[in-house]
């Protein structure tokens, strides 16, 4: 919590706004706008549900085909099965470890060459690291296909000194409880058309119709955010910019202190991309005399968490029958690859302690 999370709370609750309607969603919302440059934004329950309601207003259907980054969170897919649609699953490139463009580019032509052209593509900005997004968009609008940006781990990332997610039709951003800011669960859904966002926000409150009674013409969802949870969040922008900095000291810290250990590389920005390095993570070499699992297993004696990078959904067993267009860098990457210890909580012997147990294995 940064601080003034319970100032906001109280309002909430003095003026007993508690329900998924109050002025602190309204200002929450506010607040996003301005920084993710104007796009209206509608504040919901989680950044799933965001991706569920971005789906659907771009018209998603069953049997549609989604083209789909495949080294992510299983939360991106999901919502795209909900709807009946097809996910069809892309490998990442090796530089920023998202969707890879000549693969993306492969699909799409190949989807086509068979029928079926992709209705849309929702790409991931892994642990805060934003996407070739000049390369991908570039293909995206020459076969003409909706592009939908998941930032739910890079509020606060920058492409060409830009927002992430202001780049394609729809942005979602996530507030769950392990986010670079949280209003406990919660996620928002952006986008630069008004009338879109006011039906996400229509579908979002069971789509109620505007009548005295209840009437409802559509199916909704009760998607939308609390005022209590919008007013945490409203607490949690204030510290954004300075989560930001905290997590990329611990990124600077991790990779100097174990720069002496040429069997570890950390994942690194380029010229156009800035990172939230919401986590810090870490490959080990090919050649490394100590594999990912050694090293889990090693911190955790001692009590330190550290976890695998995502399992590729093209390796899930739920997703085993999806098509999908692979390289094998997300899989590598997967079994070479661990996220360390990053929270903004954390102190210096905090850190100390995980370089020390990393240094311990490699008798630096």
């Amino acid at each position: 919590m940064g601080g003034d999370e319970q100032k906001y709370v109280k309002e909430a609750f003095d003026t007993n706004w508690i329900s998924p309607a109050g002025p602190h969603i309204a200002d929450f919302e506010k607040k996003l706008s301005e920084i993710s440059e104007g796009y209206n934004v509608a504040a919901l329950s989680s950044g799933t549900a965001a991706i569920h309601l971005a789906l659907i207003l771009a018209g998603i259907k069953q049997k549609d085909d989604v083209i789909c980054s495949s080294f992510t969170f299983s939360a991106t897919v999901n919502p795209i099965k909900y709807l009946g649609s097809n996910p069809i699953l892309i490998d990442s490139e090796s530089d920023s470890w998202n969707m890879c463009p000549e693969l993306l580019e492969k699909a799409i032509i190949d989807r086509i060459a068979k029928g079926k052209k992709p209705k849309a593509i929702m790409l991931v900005h892994l642990y805060g690291m934003p996407a070739k997004m000049d390369e991908i968009m570039h293909i995206a609008n020459k076969y003409d296909i909706l592009v939908i940006e998941d930032a739910a781990e890079a509020l606060g990332s920058t492409y060409r000194k830009s927002p992430l997610g202001t780049f394609s039709k729809f942005g979602i951003y996530s507030f769950n409880g392990n986010k670079i800011i949280t209003t406990s669960g919660g996620g928002a859904l952006i986008c630069k058309d008004k009338e879109l966002i006011e039906k996400a926000k229509f579908l979002a409150t069971q789509a109620r119709d505007d009548e005295p009674h209840y009437e409802h013409s559509e199916i909704g969802y009760n998607y939308r955010m609390s005022n209590v949870c919008a007013a945490i969040g409203i607490g949690q922008l204030e510290a954004l910019s300075e989560r930001v900095s905290q997590k990329r000291e611990i990124y600077k810290y991790y990779k100097n202190a174990l720069s002496s250990i040429k069997e570890i590389s950390f994942l690194e920005e380029n010229e156009e991309s800035f990172s939230n390095f919401w986590l810090t993570t870490i490959l080990l070499a090919k050649n490394s005399t100590i594999d990912r699992e050694q090293l889990r297993l090693h911190l955790g004696k001692d009590n330190i968490e550290v976890r695998p990078l995502w399992k590729p959904m093209h390796l899930q067993p739920v997703f085993k029958e999806c098509n999908s267009y692979v390289n094998g860098v997300s899989e590598d990457l997967f079994n070479r690859g661990l996220c360390l210890p990053s929270g903004t909580n954390m102190t210096i012997e905090d850190l100390e302690r995980v370089v020390n147990k990393i240094k311990e294995m490699y008798e630096v």
